[in-house]
C-alpha cells in the first residue's frame, strides 16, 4: 500500500522483472534499467530520485524465463498478461498517476492503441482507465536486444519522448526547471 506521505503522481510500467530483477526484487536492476535510468535523468530524475517519486510496476509479475532465441527474455504470454492484469490494474486504483510512462511494446499496448512504435515513442496522449485519466508518454523497451532505438529516426522520436516526460515532470513539480539536461533540449511536438 502506498503511504499519504509519499504518494507518487508518476507511475512506470514495464514488459515484466527480467533474470537481474527476479534475483534482486528491484525493478530495472540490471543493464536495461541502467539505460533507463539514463534517460530518466535527461529528463531531470537520477536514478535515486527516479526511484524515490516514480512508482515502478510491470504487465506481468513473474520473470519469464530466457527467449527461446537466447537474445534477451521471453514476452510474456497473452495468459501470463491476463492472469496479472488485476494486480496492475490495483495499482492503477492506488496510484491514479498524473503521468503514466509505458515502457516497451508489451506495456504500450497495455494503454495505447498497436501502432508501430514510430507513431507513439515521442508523442504525449491523455487516457482514461477505471482509476481516471492520466496523461501517457510512451519509451521504447531500453534493453540491448531491442533495435527499435538504432533505426533511422528514432533516436529523435527517443529525444522527444525524453523532453515530453521532462517538460509533463516540470509541470507536476516532480522535478525543478533546468535541472537534469544532459544534452540539448529536444524541439517538443505536442501530440
Amino acid at each position: 500500500m502506498v503511504s499519504q506521505a509519499i504518494h507518487p503522481r508518476v507511475m512506470l510500467v514495464g514488459q515484466a522483472p527480467g533474470k537481474v530483477e527476479a534475483g534482486s526484487g528491484k525493478p530495472f536492476s540490471g543493464r536495461a534499467g541502467r539505460t533507463l535510468f539514463r534517460w530518466l535523468e535527461r529528463a531531470g530524475l537520477d536514478e535515486a530520485a527516479a526511484r524515490e517519486k516514480i512508482y515502478i510496476s510491470a504487465v506481468t509479475r513473474c520473470f519469464p524465463g530466457a527467449h527461446p532465441s537466447g537474445r534477451g527474455d521471453r514476452v510474456p504470454t497473452r495468459d501470463e498478461q491476463a492472469q496479472c492484469a488485476d494486480w496492475l490494474d490495483a495499482e492503477m486504483r492506488i496510484i491514479t498517476p498524473s503521468l503514466l510512462i509505458p515502457v516497451g511494446r508489451l506495456a504500450i499496448e497495455r494503454f495505447l492503441p498497436k501502432l508501430p512504435l514510430n507513431e507513439l515513442i515521442g508523442t504525449r496522449r491523455v487516457v482514461e482507465h477505471e482509476s481516471g485519466k492520466s496523461v501517457v508518454i510512451p519509451l521504447p523497451h531500453p534493453s540491448g536486444a531491442s533495435s527499435w532505438i538504432h533505426e533511422a529516426g528514432n533516436k529523435v522520436l527517443l529525444e522527444r519522448a525524453i523532453e515530453l516526460i521532462r517538460a509533463e515532470l516540470v509541470s507536476l513539480r516532480v522535478v525543478v526547471p533546468g535541472s537534469g539536461l544532459s544534452q540539448p533540449r529536444a524541439k517538443v511536438i505536442q501530440g
